[in-house]
């Protein structure tokens, strides 16, 4: 018997998909205790709406992410820091102050975790990050360190 999911069970399937149950064990118990409904046409299209939705989201989260990537590609945002003699700085330059200079200079909302550099930053220069955004798209801008 088909049946289509209603939530997710052990070792038959996902909330949302559909799936091929014994008759005895669809009736008696998935659709016994709502974890399943009967695959009829209702149901069917039901489940091609909402995959239809989910993959309309996904295609506008896509485009967010590769637009917001173009913006940030191969730009420079510059970061001021104090330092001592030698040119070097006093701690270091984290991704919790890299994230919010790009989130000030574009306007956009990048999370600490998602910025991503080679070294620590310790001296005045120019570096390398890489900016994970959803969708597995990622961004390589350089950041600029020089004194306050």
């Amino acid at each position: 018997m088909k049946v289509v999911l209603l939530q997710d069970v052990k070792s038959l399937g996902k909330k949302g998909e559909l799936v091929n149950a014994a008759t005895g064990y669809a009736r008696n118990f998935l659709l016994a205790k709502g974890l399943a409904v009967e695959a009829d046409a209702k149901a069917m299209n039901e489940l091609k709406n909402k995959k239809a939705a989910e993959d309309y989201h996904k295609a506008q989260e896509l485009k967010a992410a590769e637009d917001l990537a173009a913006k940030l590609n191969d730009k420079t945002v510059k970061i001021k820091a104090k330092a001592g003699s030698a040119g070097r700085l006093f701690g270091s330059v984290t991704t919790k102050e890299i994230a919010a200079a790009i989130n000030n200079e574009f306007g956009c909302d990048i999370d600490k975790k998602k910025v991503s550099i080679d070294a620590d930053i310790k001296t005045f220069g120019t570096y390398n990050v890489i900016v994970k955004l959803p969708q597995g798209v990622s961004a390589k801008l350089y950041i600029s360190v020089c004194e306050a």
